[in-house]
Parts: structure tokens; C-alpha cells; sequence
């Protein structure tokens, strides 16, 4: 076997490894290494998250959509980027602004719009609209409309996997069991919630791999981050004080988030501790769809439309040579497509039944939980 014939099967094993075929994380140490076609489907989810929050906007408008509904639009990198970045069978946790997240770990877009459209075929059987995404194949464990509820539960299921790993040997269900990372992401607001200190004190305490994300988008609603937290400069610099990792990163351009945030999972994953990253992006529309945004300048928000993720990211393949004007022109076509099928599935998917109230509320229902019904497990989603 000649040395050419070995570079080139170690060349091929590593392009394989990072394409995530396997549901395992790319191991190249720069973005720009990565194969052809991961950097491509990283394009592929962004853009397919705009596309799905321009619908979303639109059917919320047309009172299709109820409830709160926050829109994603501007922070795709974020979800992308890190998700990009873990194997997909570790946990993920998110607060309420979670469509992006929920289609970045494969939730399919049918799945997410029915959802909102409170339709029997949503993730959640339209029991829990835009802010709970839930796809447990995935292993994407919500969309939390409490703020910082999420915090805890991330240290939950990083002992969990730790748990299994280190005690069990195994899984509850038998498999192999094996390190992990959680990920769990948070909004400015959630930060001065006592439960995520808290949680963050136990993490450390405990050794437990689990990464709180900020998504450090300047507001927490519509106050800006000054004005609510204190050392807002030095988010980090509150990690310290749990031991736990803490690293800056800049949200905007998707390579350098992989770049940065990649070695922080691959050290967390192997010495089993929590870590802290201040991520910072930007939201280009309102807290949620019934926000004025009286707050902040148009001004200010075109300044961060001129670093547009997705369009740094399009400069960055056509560059490199990935990417042509044509093939853009043509995945955002297929995109739209594909996003006014799982409009039109949505519409025309039926309502959960009267009954469906009473199903999927407890793990183990008993009799006589209630005087006036039955709970029990209810029809499991044929697309989830």
C-alpha cells in the first residue's frame, strides 16, 4: 500500500466522521476544513430557519397561528452553529424561542408548523404550540416558556448522561452507555434568575457536562441588558465564580462559532465539567409578535443586518468555491417549497380530539387521578 493510497483513506474517514452520517460531531479543528457538504447543510438549516419564520410571521398575522410566538430571525448561527458542533444524541434544551432549534436538530418542518397551528400531526399534537417544541428522536427536550426553567433541567439530564455512563454502565434502555454533552440555551433574562445560579453551582459541584448558551441578543424583552444586569460586560467573569468554563464568542459568522465553541464541547465531553458561553447575536424582529420594539432604532437593527449570518456565510462558500449563484438561487427556491408544503400540511391536518386533553400529562397515569376523567398515553405522531 503506497503512502498516497493510505492519505487517501485517512482522508476519506475523516471526510465521513465530519459529515455526521453517523450522528457523530465533526472532529476538523477549523470550519473552513470541514467537507463540502456539512458547510452546505449548515447553509441549508440557516436559511431554512429563515424561510419558516418569514411563514411563521405571516400565518401569525393572518391570526392562523395563537399564544405567543417569538421569531428566530437573525440568531440562525447560534442554533446552527452549536447544534453543528454535538453528537445527535445529546441532550438539548432550549427556552422559548426554539423553532430555530427544534429545525436545526431535524425536527421536519411539517412537525414544527402543525404545531403551531395547534394541528393533532405537530410535535406536541398541538398541545403546546410555538414556545414547546419537543422531539424526543432527536433529543430535543423543549421549548420552555418559563424563563430559566430550562437551567435546571439541563444539570438534570447532564446527570443523567453522566449517570448512566459512570454508575449504570448503560442506558435505561439498555444500550451503550457513553460521555455526552448537554446543551442548554438561555435568553439575557434568564441570567439573574436564582434557579440558573443555582443550577450552575450543582453543574460545577457535581462535575456535570452540560454548556449554558446565552444567546446574548442585547434584550431581555424590551429592557436592554445594561439596565438588568449588573457586569453585563463581563458575563463571563460569573462563570469563574462556579469554576465552570467561560468563553466569549461571536455569534455572528457560523465558522468562528464552530471555531471557538467546538473545543469547549470536546473538553467538557471528555473531563466531564459545565461551561458558560456568552454568545453573542442579534434578533432582528420583536421580543415576541405583539412587540412595538419602541426600545431600539431601525438605525441599530440594520447595523446587524449588515453582518447577516446567513449572507456571511454565502460570501464565505462562494470563496471557497462551494457555491455558485445559481445554487443559492436554487436551494432558496426549494427552501420556499418546502416551506409552503408544511404551511398547506398544517392547514389541512385536523384538530386534536376532546380527549386528547387527558392524554400524554403524566408518565405513569393511574386511576382515579381526576373525578371527571381518565388520563392516559395517547396516539404517538406518525412524523415524529
Amino acid at each position: 500500500m503506497t503512502q498516497a493510497t493510505v492519505q487517501s483513506e485517512q482522508s476519506m474517514t475523516t471526510a465521513k466522521a465530519d459529515s455526521q452520517t453517523a450522528g457523530l460531531a465533526p472532529t476538523a479543528k477549523n470550519a473552513r476544513d470541514l467537507p463540502k457538504e456539512v458547510l452546505l447543510k449548515w447553509l441549508r438549516d440557516m436559511q431554512l430557519i429563515r424561510e419558516f419564520e418569514n411563514r411563521t410571521m405571516q400565518a401569525y398575522q393572518q391570526a392562523k397561528i395563537g399564544g405567543f410566538c417569538h421569531i428566530y430571525t437573525g440568531q440562525e448561527a447560534v442554533a446552527v452553529g452549536t447544534i453543528g458542533c454535538v453528537n445527535s444524541d445529546d441532550p438539548v434544551i432550549t427556552a422559548y424561542r426554539d423553532h430555530g432549534h427544534a429545525l436545526a436538530r431535524g425536527m421536519t418542518p411539517e412537525a414544527c408548523m402543525a404545531e403551531m397551528f395547534g394541528k393533532i400531526t405537530g410535535c406536541a399534537k398541538g398541545k403546546g404550540g410555538s414556545m414547546h417544541m419537543f422531539d424526543r428522536p432527536n433529543w430535543l427536550f423543549g421549548g420552555h416558556g418559563i424563563v430559566s426553567a430550562q437551567t435546571p433541567m439541563g444539570a438534570g439530564f447532564a446527570f443523567a448522561t453522566k449517570y448512566e455512563h459512570e454508575v449504570l454502565g448503560k442506558t435505561l434502555e439498555g444500550g451503550e452507555a457513553k460521555k455526552k454533552v448537554t446543551l442548554c440555551y438561555m435568553g439575557d433574562g434568564a441570567l439573574d434568575q436564582g434557579a440558573f445560579h443555582e443550577a450552575q453551582n450543582i453543574a460545577s459541584l457535581w462535575g456535570l457536562p452540560v454548556i449554558y448558551i446565552l444567546e446574548n441578543n442585547s434584550y431581555s424583552m424590551g429592557t436592554a441588558i445594561d439596565r438588568h444586569t449588573a457586569n453585563h460586560e463581563n458575563l463571563i467573569d460569573r462563570a469563574k465564580g462556579y469554576g465552570m468554563i467561560g468563553v466569549k464568542i461571536d455569534g455572528l459568522d457560523i465558522m468562528n462559532i464552530y471555531n471557538e465553541f467546538k473545543p469547549i464541547v470536546d473538553q467538557c465531553r471528555e473531563e466531564s465539567r459545565p461551561a458558560f458561553i456568552d454568545l453573542k447575536t442579534y434578533r432582528y424582529q420583536g421580543h415576541s409578535m405583539s412587540d412595538p420594539q419602541k426600545y431600539r432604532t431601525k438605525d441599530e437593527v440594520d447595523q446587524y443586518k449588515d453582518r447577516d449570518s446567513i449572507a456571511k456565510l454565502v460570501s464565505d462558500l462562494m470563496e471557497m468555491g462551494y457555491l455558485s449563484e445559481d445554487d443559492w438561487k436554487s436551494t432558496q427556491k426549494a427552501l420556499r417549497d418546502e416551506v409552503r408544503a408544511a404551511i398547506d400540511a398544517a392547514e389541512s391536518a385536523p384538530v386534536p380530539e376532546d380527549d386528547e386533553l387527558f392524554t400524554d400529562v403524566y408518565a405513569n397515569p393511574e386511576k382515579n387521578l381526576s373525578p371527571t376523567a381518565t388520563y392516559s398515553h395517547g396516539t404517538k405522531n406518525p412524523l415524529m
